[in-house]
């Protein structure tokens, strides 16, 4: 009975796209093609901290209206790039407030004298909330950091000769509140013997530093007037087919024709339809799989879209193109499945974070994490806990990495912050998250929180809202959350289509003692699936670890601690993962940093890498580990 209910999952969640809620515009990545350009931001930009005693300097004087460098000193700050690190001013380091970034641009002449041309200005991320202004306009605001926004700026730069000079300004405030994603309070220290006047603290409830800035790429970029704005994508496989269900949103204009082509990895044309909907069959499909699942790798097809558009001004055409992955997910009460296989997740559990550039996105670290990702064996990793940049995803689609892709619901530990205005804004997050993803083959699972209170009542009702409105935004994915919870009491688990289990035995309680984990992990599991009867993944595990320390007998920080303490979790994990586990991702991929704390050494030490991407002892424990169980799978016929 699971079984038939998993194909009929896979077989209906294509079908239930069309059912799915509307999402209101598209965020399809900005790709340069024979009707789009784009032209990159990143660099140095002008920068300040507003540190006056309330934080408003800059709007009680309007900095935006003019050249930022008039009102006051700057310091050059690098995009992307957190701005914690990168000065030698130690009040950066833990700001809280408004700063200020400020880039002076010149645009190619075509963009400003063809009207037929649209341009947009897009900001990767900015955390948590930014206001932007063009030549000193108000043109843009957004809360919440780690996910993309744009406007289109063309009123404001095709008004005259001397409109290709541009001037975007960002002001961006850090602070958390019991409403943002993530949560967080403001406590004021009002003992004068102790603290200033007006002193006060950001207080957070999650485990890393709360770095901050426009710390993704800020771009340009041009689309014709009628423009695709969207598209969604969901595959499914019919006997050797492969079946690729399109749907397109076009803008600007209500006459136009849409011609779809799918592409293979040669360039070949496979399938080709027309309209704003359709299926696209592939007899003998090559499907994405997973890292090390199938002899094949990854495969990618590309759907091509060409827009012809009639306007005032004559005929426009546009073009995107889009990877696709045709593959197929599903869960029973005791499998993840992917293209119908039995998957098990082996993998990591991130942070997008590295010395000096904060969560800055840079290429070389991607590609060397990738590079240990793959050495390591590891098939998965979760996006702890913040969806990553882009172009991360655009990797894992190349190279067969699952993802758990989780919003930034992480630190939700206060009964305040399970409030209507959270819970409309969680919700809003979600669609932000799924808009940019969705069609992302790597990308099979969302998760909504990490480690929320789900033993409140008012938990359960927040985390079942949000996790129904996640499945209505995408019939065609299950939906989670991670839990630090009870089994009897989480209020969260029944809505879940995967339980995701954080536990750290005999590091956080029982210190040292490393005899009693098997008894409390087992105990762990079979309390859960006895109660709910649903796949589980441990999705963290782990224990600190200064590198070069070492002690035997073992003893907690040292290398051959965190060997041992993941030995004994791996002893369970292989008796159960072949029941009803189906996954492990360790805490974490690589040490990160936190705020300061007696029990915060430079941050948190549980990676198997330094955050240098150096291994520790236990990195070749689990890529021993990882190998074996691929092999395993590699094995065994697909």
């Amino acid at each position: 009975m699971a079984r038939r209910t998993a194909v009929a999952w896979a077989a209906l969640g294509p079908l239930l796209w069309g059912c799915a809620l509307a999402l209101q515009g598209g965020m399809l990545y900005p790709r340069e093609s024979p009707s789009r350009e784009r032209k990159e931001l990143d660099g140095l930009w002008s920068f300040r901290a507003d540190f006056s005693h309330n934080r408003r300097r800059g709007f009680e004087e309007q900095w935006y209206r003019r050249p930022l460098r008039e009102s006051g000193p700057t310091l050059d700050m690098p995009v992307p790039s957190s701005f914690n690190d990168i000065s030698q001013d130690w009040r950066l380091w833990d700001f809280v407030g408004w700063v200020w970034y400020e880039r002076e641009v010149i645009l190619p002449e075509r963009w400003t004298q063809d009207l037929s041309t649209r341009v947009v200005l897009r900001i990767g991320s900015a955390h948590a909330y930014a206001i932007v202004w063009v030549n000193g306009v108000d043109t843009l605001e957004h809360e919440g950091g780690y996910l993309p926004f744009e406007a289109d700026i063309s009123n404001l730069v095709q008004v005259g000769p001397l409109s290709s000079q541009l001037r975007i300004t960002i002001a961006i405030n850090n602070t958390l509140t019991p409403t943002t994603l993530p949560p967080g309070t403001i406590q004021y220290l009002t003992d004068t013997s102790k603290y200033p006047k007006g002193y006060f603290v950001q207080n957070i409830y999650f485990d890393f530093f709360n770095y901050a800035g426009l710390q993704r790429s800020v771009l340009l970029y041009t689309t014709p007037t009628a423009y695709i704005d969207d598209i969604t994508v969901t595959t499914s496989v019919e006997h050797d087919s492969g079946l690729v269900n399109y749907q397109i949103s076009v803008k600007g204009s209500n006459l136009f024709e849409l011609e779809v082509r799918l592409l293979d990895a040669e360039n070949k044309l496979v399938a080709n339809g027309a309209g704003t909907q359709g299926q696209l069959k592939v007899p003998g499909a090559r499907l994405w799989w997973p890292y090390l699942m199938h002899k094949r790798p990854a495969y990618l097809y590309s759907l091509e879209v060409r827009l012809t558009a009639q306007m005032s001004l004559g005929p426009v055409s546009d073009f995107y193109t889009l990877p696709v992955g045709i593959r197929t997910v599903a869960v029973t009460e005791s499998q993840f499945l992917i293209n119908g296989k039995p998957f098990y997740f082996h993998g990591v559990n991130k942070h997008e974070d590295a010395d000096i550039r904060g969560k800055g996105f840079d290429w070389p670290l991607l590609v060397k994490d990738f590079n240990l990702l793959r050495w390591l064996g590891a098939n998965a990793f979760r996006t702890s806990h913040y969806p990553y940049a882009e172009e991360v995803l655009q990797m894992c689609d190349r190279y067969g990495i699952v993802v758990i892709d989780e919003c930034p619901g992480v630190g939700l530990a206060l009964p305040q912050f399970f409030n209507n205005v959270s819970l409309q804004n969680h919700m809003r997050v979600m669609e932000e998250v799924v808009r940019r993803d969705k069609n992302h083959p790597a990308v099979v699972m969302w998760s909504v929180a990490n480690e929320p209170a789900s033993h409140l009542e008012s938990a359960g009702y927040y985390l079942k809202m949000v996790i129904t409105h996640t499945k209505a935004l995408d019939p065609s994915r299950p939906v989670t959350f991670v839990t630090n919870s009870n089994y009897a009491a989480d209020k969260g688990a029944p809505y879940v289509d995967v339980i995701c289990l954080n536990s750290y035995y005999s590091w956080y309680h029982d210190y040292g003692h490393l005899e009693l984990i098997q008894q409390q992990l087992t105990t762990q599991f079979e309390s859960w699936y006895k109660t709910y009867q649903k796949p589980i993944i441990q999705s963290e595990y782990g224990a600190e670890t200064i590198v070069g320390f070492h002690q035997d007998p073992p003893l907690m920080f040292t290398e051959e601690y965190q060997k041992s303490l993941l030995e004994q979790y791996h002893v369970v994990l292989d008796q159960k993962r072949r029941k009803y586990v189906v996954g492990e991702l360790i805490w974490n991929f690589a040490d990160f940093m936190t705020e300061q704390s007696p029990t915060r050494v430079l941050g948190n030490k549980k990676g198997v890498f330094t955050r240098q991407r150096q291994p520790k002892s236990a990195a070749f424990l689990l890529r021993e580990r990882y190998w074996k169980i691929a092999n395993e799978t590699r094995n065994s016929k697909i």
